[in-house]
């Protein structure tokens, strides 16, 4: 018998102008830039950005240079990418355990902590030159408060007590002094402008007072989570959620007045009445979590955290403009 004969086997080609050892490259480069994309976090990157372009506004109103503000910009979104990447780091052993953050690339072991540092530091060190190119001293030297206060403050005090949210809420209220530095605010200060001054000053409360329902919310939605991973939340310490909710109540509440004088500085109507409405929405969400305690309210506070927030700095920067 003999035996079968021999057929060619076709062999497919990469496509044209594409070698092999090309896609794999690439496929790495894809893999590596969609790592980086979640150690830097862009949401809140962007949530950053907003804040300090609310500040500039309600400060100087638009600005007489456009590049320098852009530059701005551009450096405070590397030095926020920065403290994630930081975060990442100092909290790689406790995301490993949480199912919300074990598929981090510094918890999952895709990025080395020495090549994580790496990053942190160069994405530090850039954009603090380029805030100092934008804005000067003071809004460099807001922008790496922000960045010590969140990276080695915040950070380890997640596992050491429930007043954490207290402490990152300054830290995510102090974007706020990037913009007002960086619009000239302290000048205009002490040039007797207080307009300028107290719109900013109420924003910056409005930012503080807003994190305690957003991240109340949270820690509500992942409490098992946080608890497994050794995380002090606020919900962790007391199952019932009780003091939780009674801090996200008052938040809001006090969140209503300060809304307000927000609009003040401005005369402006339709300020007065945006931030009124966000406020409230905001108050009633917190309510509803209050009464419930459950998951579905909670998701619903998170969302509602985030619609106002955008909302009332929206209508901050188209109603309350200086200029």
């Amino acid at each position: 018998m003999t035996p079968p004969a021999c057929t060619d086997v076709a062999v497919v080609p990469p496509p044209f102008g594409i070698a092999g050892g090309d896609v794999a490259t690439r496929a790495r480069a894809t893999s590596w830039a969609v790592d980086v994309s979640k150690l830097v976090r862009p949401r809140i990157a962007v949530m950053v950005l907003a804040t300090v372009v609310t500040a500039f506004w309600l400060t100087a109103g638009r600005p007489e240079n456009v590049t320098s503000l852009v530059v701005l910009l551009v450096g405070t979104a590397l030095v926020a990418a920065s403290s994630s990447i930081a975060n990442q780091i100092l909290e790689r052993e406790s995301d490993r355990l949480m199912e919300r953050t074990a598929g981090r690339p510094i918890a999952a072991g895709r990025m080395s902590v020495g090549e994580a540092w790496l990053l942190a530091a160069v994405t530090l060190a850039a954009g603090a030159v380029a805030v100092w190119a934008g804005a000067g001293a003071g809004a460099t030297v807001a922008a790496l408060a922000t960045w010590l206060l969140y990276v080695f403050v915040y950070t380890p005090l997640k596992r050491m007590t429930p007043l954490n949210t207290a402490v990152g809420a300054v830290a995510g209220a102090l974007p706020v002094a990037i913009g007002w530095c960086a619009a000239g605010g302290p000048g205009r200060l002490a040039d007797g402008d207080v307009r300028g001054g107290l719109a900013v000053a109420a924003l910056a409360t409005i930012l503080y007072l807003w994190q305690f329902p957003h991240f109340m919310a949270i820690a509500w939605l992942y409490r098992r989570q946080y608890e497994a991973a050794g995380s002090k939340m606020l919900t962790v310490v007391d199952p019932s959620g009780l003091r939780a909710a009674g801090q996200s109540l008052a938040a809001s509440l006090a969140m209503v007045p300060v809304s307000l004088v927000l609009a003040v500085p401005s005369g402006s109507i339709r300020l007065f009445l945006a931030a009124a409405v966000a406020a409230l929405v905001y108050v009633v969400a917190s309510f509803r979590f209050a009464v419930r305690r459950d998951d579905s309210s909670a998701r619903v506070l998170l969302l509602t955290s985030l619609g106002s927030l955008l909302g009332l700095l929206t209508a901050a920067v188209v109603f309350g403009s200086r200029s």
